[in-house]
C-alpha cells in the first residue's frame, strides 16, 4: 500500500472511531449535486495517476484522484475516448467523482452510462479496510456486480481508490445536423429515426429566441455517416464549431442553463423516450438523449407538481441544481428499493461516516 493509501486508510479508520463524519471530495466540480455536504473533507486528489493503459486491450486502470481531463488526454493520444462523455463542470473534475456522480453527457442513450464502463474497483469502505472488485475484463464481471454500484453512489459506500474502464476508439467520422422544429415534431422524427439502421450518437432540441431547433450528432464509419446525412437531410454543421456546442452543452455552459435570475431551479427528467410533450409550466424544456433526458427550468416550489408529472410519464425527476431550498433533491425511491440501498450502505459503511446526508435527506 503506497503513502497517499495509507493516510487515506489512517484517516477513515480515526474518523470511524470517533464517529465523526466525512466529505468525500476530489475536484469539488459536483458539489451542488445531491443533498447538502456533511462533516470534515476528506480530499482524494493524492490519489493520481494512470496504473495501466493498454490501448490494444481497450481498457485503462486510473486513480480515483486523477483529473478527467489527464485521462482524456491520454487517451486522446491513443486515438480513443471514453465513449459516454462524462460532463466537467469546471476544471479540476476527477475520475473517483465522475464514477461517484455516475454522470453521462450526450451520448449517454446511444453509447451507455457511466456503470456499463466500469470493469473493476478498488474501495476503502467505513472499516478502512481495502477492497478490490471486478478485474479488467468483462468475463470478470460475475455475480453481484460491486464495481458498477459505485456508479452514482454519491460517495456513500466508501472511497473509491481506483477503477478500471473500458475505453473504445474515436469513430471514424462525425456529422451534426440541424433541424428547424417544434417539440413536438422533434420527438416525432427522433422516434423514427431511433427505428432506422443511422449512426445516431447525440440530439438535443431547445427554444432559441422563440424558434425551436433539433440537433443530431451521426458518429460511425464514414460511408454511413455520408449516408445519413444525405438521407435526413437538415443543415450540416461545421465539426469545430459542434464540437465546442456540444462540449457546451455536456458541461451546461450553453445559454439556456443560465439560471442566474436565482428564482429557478434547473431540474432533471428522466423519462421514457416516447413519452410526449409534458404540461410544465414555463419556459420550453432542453430535451437530450432522443427525448430520454429532459431539463426544466422552474421554482422548487414546484416540486411535487413536476415529480407528478414525471412519474405519470414513466419517469423520474431530480432537482439537479438550485438556489437555498429544503425540497428534497431525488425522487423518493420505492420502499424495497431503498431497503437494499440503506442495507448496502450499512455494510460498506457500518458508522455511517461517508457523505452522510448526501443521497437521503433525512439522515
Amino acid at each position: 500500500m503506497d503513502q497517499a493509501l495509507s493516510q487515506i486508510v489512517e484517516r477513515i479508520r480515526a474518523a470511524a472511531t470517533d464517529a465523526t463524519p466525512l466529505c468525500i471530495r476530489g475536484g469539488g466540480t459536483k458539489d451542488f449535486y445531491g443533498e447538502a455536504l456533511q462533516g470534515d473533507t476528506l480530499d482524494t486528489t493524492m490519489l493520481a495517476g494512470i496504473t495501466s493503459y493498454e490501448p490494444s486491450e481497450l481498457v485503462v486502470t486510473v486513480r480515483a484522484g486523477t483529473p478527467l481531463a489527464e485521462l482524456e488526454a491520454a487517451l486522446a493520444e491513443k486515438g480513443q475516448c471514453l465513449p459516454f462523455e462524462p460532463p466537467h463542470f469546471g476544471p479540476g473534475t476527477t475520475v473517483g467523482g465522475m464514477v461517484a456522480a455516475g454522470l453521462s453527457g450526450p451520448a449517454r442513450a446511444s453509447v451507455g452510462a457511466v456503470r456499463d464502463y466500469v470493469l473493476g474497483a478498488t474501495l476503502v469502505n467505513g472499516r478502512g479496510d481495502v477492497l478490490s472488485f471486478g478485474g479488467q475484463v468483462m468475463k470478470n464481471v460475475a455475480g453481484y456486480d460491486v464495481s458498477r454500484v459505485l456508479a452514482g453512489s454519491l460517495g456513500t459506500l466508501g472511497v473509491i481508490a481506483e477503477v478500471s474502464l473500458k475505453v473504445l476508439p474515436v469513430a471514424p467520422a462525425e456529422a451534426t445536423l440541424e433541424f428547424a422544429c417544434s417539440q413536438v415534431d422533434a420527438l416525432r422524427l427522433l422516434n423514427e429515426w431511433g427505428g432506422r439502421p443511422l449512426p445516431l450518437n447525440a440530439s438535443c432540441w431547445f427554444e432559441y429566441g422563440g424558434a425551436g431547433a433539433l440537433y443530431l450528432r451521426l458518429r460511425g464509419a464514414v460511408a454511413a455517416v455520408e449516408a445519413a446525412c444525405t438521407h435526413l437531410g437538415g443543415e450540416r454543421k461545421d465539426n469545430a464549431r459542434a464540437a465546442a456546442d456540444w462540449q457546451a452543452l455536456r458541461d451546461q455552459q450553453l445559454p439556456w442553463f443560465d439560471t442566474a435570475s436565482g428564482r429557478d431551479a434547473l431540474w432533471r427528467l428522466s423519462v421514457p423516450q416516447t413519452a410526449p410533450v409534458l404540461a410544465i409550466d414555463g419556459e420550453a424544456p432542453l430535451i437530450e438523449w432522443h427525448g430520454g433526458q429532459r431539463w426544466y427550468k422552474a421554482p422548487p416550489g414546484q416540486a411535487a407538481r413536476i415529480r407528478e408529472i414525471a412519474h405519470a410519464a414513466g419517469g423520474h425527476a431530480t432537482l439537479f441544481r438550485t438556489p437555498a431550498s429544503d425540497i428534497p433533491r431525488f425522487d423518493a425511491m420505492s420502499a424495497p428499493i431503498a431497503r437494499i440501498h440503506r442495507a448496502l450502505m450499512r455494510e460498506f459503511d457500518p458508522h455511517r461516516i461517508f457523505n452522510r446526508g448526501r443521497l437521503f435527506a433525512d439522515e
